[in-house]
C-alpha cells in the first residue's frame, strides 16, 4: 500500500513539472526612452521572428497533448505529463502587446517618413 501511495505521489509531484513556465516580456522597458527609430523596428523584427518560433512550440504542445490525452485513456498516468501552463501562448501574447507598445513609440518619436515633391521641368 505503502508503495503505490509513494508511486502516485511521484507521479503528481513530476507532472507538475511538465511543460516550463513562461517567461514574459515587459511591455515597457528602461531603455525604451534611449531607442532610436532603427533600433525600434530591429526589436520589433526580432519580437516577430520570436513569435513565429513560438507558434510553432505551440502547435507541438497541443499534439503534445491531445497524444498524451489519448494514451492517458489506456495508462492514466500519463495525463501527469500534459502541459496545461501554455507558456508559448502567453509569451507570444506579452510580445505582441510589446510590438504594438514599439509601435505608438515609433509613430510619435519617428513620424511618417518624409516625401519630397519634385516639380517637372
Amino acid at each position: 500500500m505503502f508503495k503505490i501511495i509513494m508511486g502516485c505521489l511521484c507521479i503528481v509531484v513530476l507532472g507538475g513539472c511538465a511543460g516550463r513556465a513562461p517567461q514574459l516580456t515587459p511591455v515597457v522597458q528602461a531603455v525604451d526612452q534611449h531607442l532610436t527609430c532603427e533600433q525600434i523596428q530591429a526589436e520589433a523584427k526580432i519580437n516577430n521572428d520570436r513569435i513565429s518560433d513560438l507558434a510553432t512550440e505551440q502547435g507541438w504542445k497541443v499534439g503534445q497533448n491531445v497524444a498524451a490525452g489519448v494514451v492517458g485513456l489506456f495508462i492514466w498516468p500519463v495525463w501527469f505529463g500534459m502541459d496545461f501552463q501554455d507558456a508559448a501562448g502567453k509569451e507570444a501574447k506579452a510580445l505582441s502587446q510589446r510590438n504594438e507598445y514599439l509601435m505608438t513609440l515609433a509613430q510619435t518619436r519617428c513620424g511618417p517618413p518624409m516625401q519630397t515633391a519634385s516639380i517637372p521641368r
